[in-house]
Order: C-alpha cells, then structure tokens, then sequence
C-alpha cells in the first residue's frame, strides 16, 4: 500500500509533462490532425513506462485533442467542417459572454499589451508567429475574470480548433486580406474604452469570419 502511494503521485506528475509537451506539439502543428501517436515512442522519448503515457493520452482525450480508440491506438483528432462549423457557432456565443466579464476588470498593463499585441501583429509576415501573437492577445482578454465553467470550455473550444485557425491564417494572408488586424484595433479601442456591448459585436464578428471563411475552403478538412 505504500509503495503504490508513493508512486502514484510519480506517475500523476510525469501524466501530466507528457500531456503538455503532446498539446504544445499539436498546437503549435508538429503533430498534425489524423497523426498517428505511438505510445512506445512517447514512452522511449520521455524515459517513462507506459501508464504515464496512457494517462497523458487520457487527458488529452478528454481535451478533445486525441482520439483513441480501444485495442488500436492513438492519433491527433482532427475536425469535419461540420464540427468545426459547430464549435465556431459556440464561440460567436460564448467568447463575447467571457469578454463581457472582463472588461470592466483588466488592468491598464493589460490593456498596454494589447496594443502592443495587436500592433506585433499588423507587422508580422510570419504565421506561427501570428498565431501565438493572437493566441496570447485573446487569451488576456479573458485573463482577468474567474469563471467556473465558461474559461474552461472556451480555452478548448480554442484548443480544438487551433489547426484550422492556421489554415485560415494562411488563407487570408495569401488573398492580402487585412480586416483581422483591423479587428483586432477595433477591439482593442472598444476594451479601453470600456465599450462592452461594442468589444462583443466586434469579437462576434470576428470569430463569425473566420467560420464563413473556412466553409469557404473545405479542402482544409480533407488534410
């Protein structure tokens, strides 16, 4: 009985550094959707057996992120346009709701970063870049309030959809599309000014784009 209480916590914490090494490689598109995750080699990789990875894999299901399947394996879950469809419908509707919260309690360093965020951006010719520059802007907009459920579910509803907000990324700048950095100006000016009806119909917006866009190139569902 001993021994097991002492291990556990071991195995928890090492669970738990597989699991966020696994989500940054899927976030950051090392691992791609559909991707094949061999256990052997996390395992052989991390210097770990292989109930850590079991239980790193288990996380990450839950997450939404990987898809298991019983006595076949693992692999990065991947999207229809149909789900992704329906998971942009929750964000119109739900990441104004959290930014609602917000606004009235981010501090002014908050919103100096903001503008330093939105203005990176702009200048930016790099995607991966941009996209940690836009991830880290709309994750401080909802940096400020506790929530008990609704953070949660946004950051993986962002989680999620991570993917195919890069093909976007690539569509819009490859057409020489400029309005997401106006957005994103036109929100940070609605937040300063403390505009919270005007910051939810821009962010609603925003986020809407996006999804039409996407319906626009369904060959992205087919990666």
């Amino acid at each position: 009985m001993d021994d097991m209480t002492l291990e556990m916590p071991a195995h928890g914490a090492a669970g738990a550094r597989i699991a966020s090494e696994l989500r940054d490689a899927i976030l950051t598109g090392e691992q791609q959707p559909g991707a094949r995750i061999l256990q052997n080699d996390l395992a052989d990789r991390h210097g770990a057996s292989r109930l850590p990875v079991r239980e790193a894999l288990r996380m990450l299901e839950a997450e939404g992120l990987v898809t298991l399947v019983a006595n076949t394996g693992a692999w990065v879950s991947r999207l229809s346009l149909v789900e992704c469809e329906e998971m942009y419908q929750m964000r119109e509707r739900l990441e104004p709701l959290l930014l609602r919260y917000n606004v009235p309690l981010l501090s002014d360093e908050v919103l100096d970063r903001l503008t330093v965020l939105a203005d990176a951006m702009e200048s930016s010719d790099d995607v991966e870049q941009f996209l940690r520059l836009d991830r880290e802007f709309h994750l401080s907009c909802y940096s400020a309030a506790q929530t008990s459920v609704l953070g949660d579910t946004v950051l993986r509803l962002w989680n999620r959809t991570q993917h195919y907000r890069r093909a976007f990324t690539r569509v819009f700048r490859s057409e020489g599309d400029r309005s997401v950095h106006h957005e994103h100006q036109l929100l940070v000016s609605a937040i300063g000014g403390h505009d919270i009806d005007g910051a939810e119909r821009i962010l609603a917006d925003h986020i809407r784009r996006t999804r039409l866009e996407l319906a626009r190139h369904p060959d992205v569902f087919d990666n």
